[in-house]
């Protein structure tokens, strides 16, 4: 902490509307620099007491009507919105990003650290994905037909504004894969973590499966009401994501698949926790609710593929699928109920991805590149 005495500091978020597991890492972010200003395209958490006493700036998109609510078709905005940012008196700029925050413009002796969720992913890993599956309601037409035409160039002014960034932490070995493809350049990685000694745990399981997250198209929700709609074994899925997808799912599924819709983080852990299984369906860069799950001696059944793999620790802790199909799915969850699970490992294991080993390592990093 010694390097950061004197330093004014600046946090750069996309946006901050949801509270989801990404802003989790926003709320440690404030831990470790409780003095930090914020800076974000929209901001909708005014009653989250962590932004008390915050100097917050939004940008003018937080005044446009409808688009403020709707970042996503906010998009041809938020370029221009955080490179308008004036962050001249700041020494060290840090852009927690998925999107655009990197963006942002910075004199050359300021030292810019962009922790990095994925590279933007509607144009680059899940591009053909989000054409597929937009969520603009009555303007899906529009968007499918105007964005192959502007994709390429949207792509060189993102990969132009990743050099902005002096460097780049990711947030698992497969976003460091990303980073490098897309923009050419190295990354540290360093995961994003819990407050896992705080988590409460019981060993007594009910009879109910859990999934939980947002509600779009890449979670995978339509393939947990597929498999559980065949399989007929009892599935919570908590969501606070009000949108057709949601409400398709939920209109299609049978009384064995309950829907809770909420963002209570208290609630969700005891969910987790008295759940025999939490599932994992999606192919993800880094998520923090397996990580949860874990905590509460909750074992998880996942897709075999990207972020899961980093955090294996043994069959007697996971198990996985190798296609997200009804199937494949279905098949590990049976073979799921025929295996005994070591309750404890699972907690100790949960435990290296503790908020204490985020914070030491993200200050031992920026200790390092101000000595440079």
């Amino acid at each position: 902490m010694q390097n950061l005495e004197n330093k004014k500091i600046a946090l750069v978020c996309d946006w901050i509307k949801d509270w989801w597991w990404a802003e989790i890492v926003l709320e440690q972010m404030l831990e470790i620099f409780p003095k930090a200003d914020i800076f974000t395209s929209i901001f909708f958490q005014e009653n989250n007491p962590i932004f008390n006493d915050r100097n917050i700036t939004t940008s003018f998109i937080q005044k446009i009507p409808f688009l403020n609510k709707s970042h996503k078709l906010a998009l041809f905005f938020r370029p221009l919105a955080f490179e308008s940012f004036d962050l001249s008196s700041y020494d060290i700029v840090i852009s927690l990003t998925s999107a655009e925050s990197k963006w942002v413009i910075t004199k050359p002796e300021t030292l810019h650290i962009c922790y990095c969720h994925t590279p933007t992913r509607y144009f680059w890993s899940h591009y053909h994905e989000y054409i597929n599956m937009m969520e603009f309601g009555f303007l899906n037409p529009i968007w499918k037909w105007l964005m192959p035409k502007i994709v390429h160039k949207l792509r060189i002014w993102d990969f132009i504004a990743s050099k902005r960034p002096d460097f780049f932490i990711a947030n698992s070995e497969n976003t460091a894969k990303r980073i490098k493809k897309y923009y050419s350049r190295e990354s540290k990685v360093i995961h994003p973590c819990l407050d896992i000694e705080n988590i409460p745990f019981e060993i007594v399981k009910e009879d109910y499966y859990f999934y939980n997250g947002r509600c779009i198209p890449y979670k995978k929700f339509d393939l947990i009401v597929d498999a559980f709609n065949e399989n007929g074994k009892k599935i919570k899925i908590a969501t606070n994501t009000p949108n057709k997808l949601y409400d398709y799912l939920k209109s299609k599924s049978k009384p064995n698949i309950e829907w809770i819709f909420t963002n209570n983080l208290e609630y969700i852990n005891k969910l987790h926790s008295k759940a025999k299984a939490f599932l994992f369906p999606p192919e993800e860069d880094f998520w923090l609710v397996p990580i949860a799950a874990m905590a509460t001696w909750t074992p998880v059944i996942a897709y075999w593929k990207w972020w899961a793999l980093e955090t294996v620790v043994s069959w007697k802790t996971w198990v996985f699928f190798k296609e997200q199909s009804i199937e494949s799915l279905n098949n590990a969850i049976e073979k799921f109920e025929s295996l005994e699970f070591d309750y404890l490992k699972i907690r100790e294991h949960a435990l290296k991805f503790d908020k204490k080993v985020f914070k030491n390592e993200v200050m031992e990093f920026i200790n390092k590149r101000l000595e440079n």
